[in-house]
């Protein structure tokens, strides 16, 4: 008896001994992992990679960064593009089984679920296990967690990822890119008037009209929006919420904030400005081409926009007039006139990027994503090659100045000469590169810095929506098709009782269809989504 004890014991010992070394070998192990792409970078291959973003043009090739790439990897890129409508483009390719290698959408788009389920794309991690361990070396943990689905696997990869630690990093100066925006001169000239508040609000517009009534011959337009779609317009909704600072919970429920007192007496202001004529059509039914257009003429007064979309344009009017361009100033708020709490980037990201099962070399997609993701790849995708776009000058790694001019004063040539910076976002990870950035210009620099300050993290509230063909689903699209209704009609509604009535009857709607089954559901993704990320 006393000997198997002692045998016991020793066993015990021994695997003690194994296990306290186990990590130490795969600590190891790790370190000694080597990018898989450099056995095949002698081997030409072109992957046809689909970006669900009608207004993405930049190429492959004849550039500094992709030629440099190209030849350091030895992969070329076909982006492919849709013409027109992207989700018709995409569901065709989805339903046909014809997805090209890569695939890069949004990732809150329903045809991530519809490849998952379907079994369009590849798993990463098995790919990963299979054909590249490096990546599990250059894929960040957190982000991998994120987007890690109920069957343990990772499907898809995010650009613009904010995770929880990098908000913590006081390195970092994180923007955001909901602004409220308004012409300089004519602000100026007006005296820079309070935009706050309801009354001093549509005074401005209305003085703004009065004083400057035609732009280079054209009717000005008072204020501008995102545009309007079949479920709404993003300007008059999280844009909106944030500046007027709305809480997404009450006592740590969900409820919806278009119910919200603040909310409901600013969409009545938007209705009383249409109403005395400070609000065109044209808003209605103008899509991003026709609004780019008319914001590089200068001719909205003001706008709830997104600062990054109209850099093109704004670098016109800089060149026209250094002061017909667009600042960032203190907008619509709630009744308390406390600051705005903008949404800043999150975990989720902006976009995800798939692996196709059509992949022509899984093998080798997976390794060209691991070499994008890795810090040689981010370096190079940023910087583009030593001594064509940056050097090392006063002891740091930077842009040269004449590449730094030329991104600063004309983007498009900027991209097709370089495609450097973050011309291809697609696996960008913008708070590594941030290290790179050369900052910007002050027409673009000023709207920026607005937001510094007033950025907070909604990450928690990312992919709350229910599956488009759950039950939950279902009613949340009939909700949303409804309210892309409902929104241009109480803006034009010819009186104050008349956009009670429509308020009322979309509530009601809600009601009649069931919308508390989909706060429900999201109340429920939500307690996850703060489990994740560690939140109480």
């Amino acid at each position: 008896m006393v000997y198997k004890f002692k045998r016991l014991f020793v066993m015990l010992l021994v695997l003690a001994f194994v296990v306290s070394i186990i990590p130490i070998a795969v600590s190891s192990a790790a370190s000694s992992v080597k990018p898989g792409w450099k056995e095949d970078a002698k081997k030409p291959i072109t992957f046809d990679w689909y970006i669900n973003f009608s207004w993405f043009g930049t190429k492959w090739g004849g550039n500094a960064v992709s030629d440099y790439v190209t030849k350091k990897t030895g992969v070329k890129i076909n982006f492919i593009v849709p013409a027109g409508n992207e989700n018709e483009k995409l569901n065709v390719m989805i339903a046909s089984n014809t997805l090209p290698d890569f695939i890069t959408l949004g990732w809150w788009e329903e045809a991530v679920r519809k490849m998952i389920s379907g079994k369009l794309v590849y798993a990463l991690d098995e790919l990963a296990k299979k054909y590249d361990p490096y990546f599990f070396t250059v894929a960040n943990k957190q982000r991998l967690g994120w987007y890690t689905q109920p069957d343990g696997h990772v499907y898809g990869y995010p650009n613009a990822s904010y995770t929880p630690d990098d908000f913590k990093n006081p390195k970092l100066k994180i923007y955001s890119n909901q602004t409220f925006l308004v012409r300089k001169d004519m602000y100026e000239a007006l005296g820079k008037p309070d935009m706050r508040k309801p009354d001093t609000f549509l005074k401005a517009l209305a003085d703004a009209k009065k004083k400057f009534p035609t732009v280079n011959g054209q009717p000005l337009i008072p204020i501008g929006f995102h545009e309007f779609t079949d479920t709404g317009c993003y300007s008059f909704e999280t844009y909106l919420w944030n500046f007027l600072a709305l809480p997404r919970e009450r006592n740590g429920k969900l409820y919806d904030v278009r119910e919200n007192p603040e909310y409901i007496r600013w969409l009545k202001t938007f209705n009383e400005a249409y109403r005395r004529g400070l609000i065109a059509k044209d808003v209605f039914i103008d899509k991003r081409a026709q609004m780019e257009e008319k914001i590089a003429q200068g001719r909205y007064f003001s706008m709830i926009y997104q600062r990054t979309d109209f850099v093109a344009q704004q670098q016109e009017l800089y060149k026209k007039n250094p002061n017909m361009i667009y600042i960032a100033v203190d907008g619509p708020a709630n009744s308390k006139l406390e600051k705005p709490k903008l949404a800043g980037p999150g975990i989720a990201g902006w976009t995800l990027t798939m692996i196709s099962k059509n992949n022509k070399d899984p093998k080798r997609a997976i390794r060209f994503m691991s070499y994008w993701l890795s810090p040689e790849g981010q370096k190079d995708f940023y910087l583009g090659p030593k001594g064509v776009t940056w050097d090392v000058i006063n002891g740091k790694e930077q842009f040269k100045p004449e590449v730094v001019k030329l991104m600063q004063t004309d983007r498009p040539t900027f991209d097709k000469k370089y495609g450097a910076e973050l011309t291809y976002w697609m696996l960008g990870d913008w708070p590594y590169v941030s290290q790179w950035d050369p900052g910007m210009p002050p027409y673009l620099q000023q709207m920026a810095d607005w937001t510094v300050g007033k950025t907070v993290s909604y990450a928690q509230y990312d992919g709350l929506d229910p599956a488009a063909d759950s039950p939950e689903g279902v009613i949340a699209r009939k909700v949303a098709l409804k309210w892309g209704q409902v929104l241009p009609k109480l803006i034009m509604a010819k009186s104050s009782s008349e956009f009670d009535k429509i308020f009322k009857e979309f509530v009601d709607y809600k009601k009649q269809v069931g919308y508390d089954k989909v706060l429900a559901y999201m109340q429920k993704k939500l307690e996850e989504n703060k489990k994740k990320l560690g939140l109480k």
